[in-house]
């Protein structure tokens, strides 16, 4: 076994008491509330954010500071590990990966960024993957070419309850966003690696879910086909809050994909900025 710290952000859906649970590190991710900056697990719950949105205050995610993310490093170090490998959500979906590649840097190889485009469940699943890796005896730059080798060996899809925030970051225009909540359409993203694209609009909740089910469902029979089910992970994520709500969407993505042990993360902090309360994501992805 290789003495290698793993280390994501929460991005993952990894609080810091689960990944200390887990033997992974967690760098908590900010966001913005009213000009004040909380940082997730420490300064603001999921249900203060919600709060918050409900309560139309101005929310924003933002990126760690080179202290707080030098902190849990140095952090590694100083418990004795020799190497770190970094999971920083997609480098297509924020500049905290870029930046994170500036700051590795100062350690002069120690410390490996993964670049393997990967947000929530299937981020989480390659820090998962990464210890995997270390027990297995890889360095931290091995660890970093696999990762990145199957980079897009994973699909997500969600369904956002309201396109009120998107149109806030400025990935829809307002127009759109009336359009679409006076015809009740639920919009169906899906993250294919690098990007948020759009994927559908379904009228109404039940179809939007529907929608997602039947797309993971293709992934399965095509792009995944030749892919042995014990190397495949489905699972679901959210902005629930209503925990009896999130068990309800893990149980019906469950039934539909008998074959696996589907499990729930919440949505980060960070993510829930931009998608509001109540969204509902699944999605499928390959694991070493």
């Amino acid at each position: 076994m290789s003495n290698v710290a793993v280390v994501v952000d929460t991005n993952s859906g990894l609080t810091l008491t689960a990944g200390e649970e887990q033997g992974i590190y967690v760098v908590p991710m900010p966001v913005i509330v009213d000009d004040e900056t909380f940082t997730e697990c420490k300064s603001i719950s999921h249900e203060e954010l919600y709060a918050a949105l409900r309560q139309k205050k101005n929310v924003f995610s933002s990126q760690p500071s080179p202290a707080d993310l030098m902190e849990v490093w140095d952090g590694c170090f100083k418990k004795g590990y020799d190497e770190i490998v970094y999971i920083p959500m997609s480098s297509g979906l924020s500049s905290s990966c870029e930046s994170a590649l500036g700051f590795a840097k100062k350690y002069e190889g120690k410390v490996q960024v993964v670049d393997n485009h990967r947000i929530s469940v299937t981020q989480y699943m390659s820090a998962r993957d990464a210890l995997k890796l270390a027990e297995q005896g890889l360095n931290a730059k091995e660890i970093k070419e696999q990762l990145e080798l199957t980079a897009y060996d994973a699909s997500i899809y969600i369904m956002v309850d309201t396109l009120e925030y998107l149109k806030r970051s400025g990935r829809v225009t307002p127009a759109a966003a009336a359009f679409a909540t006076v015809l009740n359409l639920k919009p169906v993203l899906t993250i294919q690696g690098d990007k948020l694209d759009a994927f559908a609009k379904a009228r109404g909740v039940k179809a939007g879910k529907k929608c997602m089910i039947d797309a993971v469902r293709k992934d399965r029979e095509t792009r995944f086909k030749d892919i042995p089910d014990e190397q495949l992970i489905v699972a679901t994520a959210g902005t629930f809050d209503d925990a009896a709500a999130a068990e309800e969407w893990r149980q019906t993505v469950n039934a539909e994909f008998p074959e696996f042990d589907v499990i729930y993360m919440p949505l980060s902090c960070n993510i829930a900025c931009h998608t509001g309360i109540n969204a509902a994501g699944t999605g499928i992805m390959r694991i070493l």
